[in-house]
C-alpha cells in the first residue's frame, strides 16, 4: 500500500496530546491496540459513544467487546492491518447495556514497528435510524396509497350502480367530468358519450336559464334545491339539483336528477305536501327501518345544533333522539309493532351539548319507496306537566314529610326510607317513560326484569295481580 509522506514533516511533529485530539475528531471511536490486538487506549468523538461505557473497554481483547458473529470481522481487520492490504471497512456490532446493539464501521491501520494497530469507527447508529425514518414513511405512504385505492374502488362501485342519475360538472368550463350509467339512460345517451359535453346541453331556454341560477346559488351557498327542467327532445321534466365541492384544487358540481312522473296536476300536491313540511316548525324526520336518516326539515337541523341536512344524512338518529339507547329502541319497537307511536316523552341533544325536552310522534311506513319511518319532533321544554317536574314536585314534598321524622326515629331508618322513596320514583318515572313497557324500563333502570317484578309488588305499582307470575331471570 502507497503511504503518503507527511508534507514538510509537519504531521509528524505533532506531540501526542495533538495527534490524540486528530484521532478523535477524525472519528466517532478510535482504539489504539497492541500487536496481541489488546485496546491500549480509547478516543472518543461522539457523546452517544460516551454514554455506552467505552473506556471500559481498555486492556480487553478488541474480539471480546463486540458480539458473536463479529468476531471474524475483528479478526480480518486486524490481519488485514498486518499485512498491509488494502483498507476495507467493515460493520462490528458491540452489545450495550441499554438496549440494541451498537453498529459500528471499522477501517484498522498499522502503525509503528512495534505491530500497534489504530481502528477507525464510525457510529452508523444515526445512519439506520434515518433508513428507518425512511422506511417507516414509504411504508406510510404505500397503506395511504392502498386505503385511497380501496376508497375510490368503493366510490366508482357506488357511482356505477346507483339508480339516481349523478353527472360531474367542472365548476370552471361546465364540462361533463363523469355521469354514471343512470344518467345516460335517463338522458338517452350512452354515459361515455355525455362525458365531455357542455352543462346544461339539451334542455330548453327557460330550463338552461333556471340551472344557470341553480349552480350559481350552489356556487354561493354551496348547494342548490331543487329545480324543474325540461328536456328539448321529447319535452320530458326532471327535478335537478346541485352541491359543490372541491378536489385536488379543483371546484366540481354534484348534479343530480330525477324525473317527473305524471302531468302538473298529479305533481302539484306531493311537491306541497313536500314544502310544508320542510317549513313547519316541528322538527320532521324520515329514517330508514335501521334508524338511519334519509332527509330532515330545518327545523330539525336547527334543534340538534347541525350546520345543515347533509351533515345529518346516514347517521343513526339515536345519536341525539333518546336518554339512552333504551329510549330509541323503545320507540322503534313500538312503531314495529303498532304502526305508530304518540307523544313519546325523551330528550333532544345538540351538536354542542345542548339538551331539550321533546315529544315524537311516529309512523312506520314498511311499504314506501324505499320503506322507512316518519318522526315528528316537538320541542316541550317550556311545558311545566312533564314527567321530570311532576317527580320534582314530588320529591321535595316526600323530603319534608322524612324531615319531619329526624329525632323520632333513628338515621338508618331514616337512609333506609329516603332509599325507598327515590327508588320507587325511580321505577315510576322508567315505567312511565316506556310506557308501561316493564322489559325496557327493567334495562333502562339497569335491573333484570326479575327484580324489577320483586320491587314493583314491593311498591304495590304496575298493576300486578296476586298470582302474576315473575319472569325468569
Amino acid at each position: 500500500m502507497n503511504q503518503t509522506q507527511p508534507s514538510g514533516g509537519r504531521l509528524g511533529e505533532l506531540d501526542a496530546e495533538s495527534a490524540s485530539n486528530l484521532i478523535a475528531a477524525a472519528a466517532d471511536v478510535a482504539l489504539v491496540l497492541d500487536g496481541d490486538g489488546v485496546i491500549r487506549d480509547v478516543a472518543l468523538g461522539s457523546d452517544d459513544m460516551m454514554l455506552e461505557g467505552c473506556r471500559k473497554w481498555i486492556g480487553q481483547p478488541w474480539a471480546e467487546t463486540v458480539t458473536l458473529e463479529s468476531r471474524g470481522k475483528v479478526e480480518t481487520l486486524l490481519r488485514d492491518a498486518a499485512s498491509k492490504a488494502d483498507r476495507r471497512w467493515r460493520q462490528v456490532n458491540h452489545p450495550s447495556a441499554r438496549g440494541n446493539d451498537v453498529p459500528v464501521l471499522y477501517s484498522a491501520v498499522q502503525v509503528g514497528s512495534g505491530g500497534q494497530v489504530v481502528a477507525f469507527g464510525r457510529d452508523l447508529r444515526p445512519s439506520a435510524q434515518l433508513q428507518q425514518r425512511l422506511v417507516d414513511a414509504q411504508q406510510s405512504m404505500e397503506r395511504d396509497y392502498w386505503r385511497l385505492r380501496h376508497v375510490e374502488t368503493r366510490y366508482r362501485l357506488l357511482f356505477q350502480s346507483s339508480l339516481e342519475a349523478v353527472l360531474i360538472v367542472d365548476a370552471v368550463n361546465l364540462k361533463v367530468v363523469e355521469a354514471n350509467p343512470a344518467a345516460g339512460s335517463l338522458l338517452g345517451e350512452v354515459s361515455r358519450k355525455v362525458v365531455g359535453r357542455s352543462f346544461p346541453e339539451g334542455f330548453d331556454a327557460d330550463s338552461t336559464q333556471a340551472i344557470g341560477v341553480l349552480l350559481a346559488r350552489a356556487r354561493a351557498v354551496g348547494r342548490g334545491e331543487d329545480t324543474r327542467v325540461r328536456l328539448t327532445t321529447d319535452a320530458r321534466e326532471f327535478l335537478i339539483a346541485a352541491s359543490l365541492f372541491s378536489q385536488e384544487n379543483g371546484s366540481f358540481f354534484l348534479v343530480r336528477l330525477s324525473p317527473v312522473r305524471g302531468d302538473g296536476a298529479e305533481s302539484t300536491v306531493p311537491r306541497s305536501i313536500v314544502k310544508v313540511m320542510e317549513s313547519v316548525p316541528d322538527g320532521f324526520v324520515v329514517t330508514d327501518l335501521e334508524g338511519q336518516v334519509l332527509t330532515a326539515n330545518r327545523a330539525f337541523v336547527d334543534l340538534v345544533q347541525a350546520a345543515s341536512e347533509g351533515q345529518l344524512r346516514g347517521e343513526s338518529l339515536e345519536r341525539w333522539l333518546g336518554r339512552s339507547g333504551v329510549d330509541f329502541s323503545v320507540l322503534v319497537g313500538s312503531l314495529r309493532q303498532h304502526g305508530s307511536v304518540r307523544l313519546f316523552s325523551t330528550v333532544l341533544r345538540g351538536e354542542h351539548g345542548s339538551m331539550a325536552d321533546v315529544e315524537v310522534s311516529g309512523v312506520a311506513v314498511p311499504q314506501g319507496e324505499p320503506p322507512c319511518f316518519g318522526f315528528t319532533i316537538r320541542d316541550v321544554g317550556r311545558r311545566v306537566t312533564t314527567v321530570s317536574a311532576r317527580v320534582a314536585q314530588e320529591l321535595p314534598r316526600s323530603a319534608n314529610q322524612l324531615t319531619e321524622l329526624v329525632g323520632r326515629v333513628s338515621l338508618k331508618e331514616l337512609v333506609r326510607e329516603s332509599t325507598d322513596l327515590i327508588e320507587k320514583l325511580c321505577i315510576e318515572a322508567a315505567l312511565e317513560l316506556t310506557r308501561d313497557n316493564r322489559a325496557s324500563a327493567a334495562e333502562m333502570l339497569g335491573l333484570s326484569r326479575q327484580s324489577l317484578y320483586v320491587k314493583l309488588r314491593r311498591y304495590g305499582l304496575g298493576d300486578l295481580g296476586p298470582d302474576e307470575p315473575e319472569p325468569a331471570a
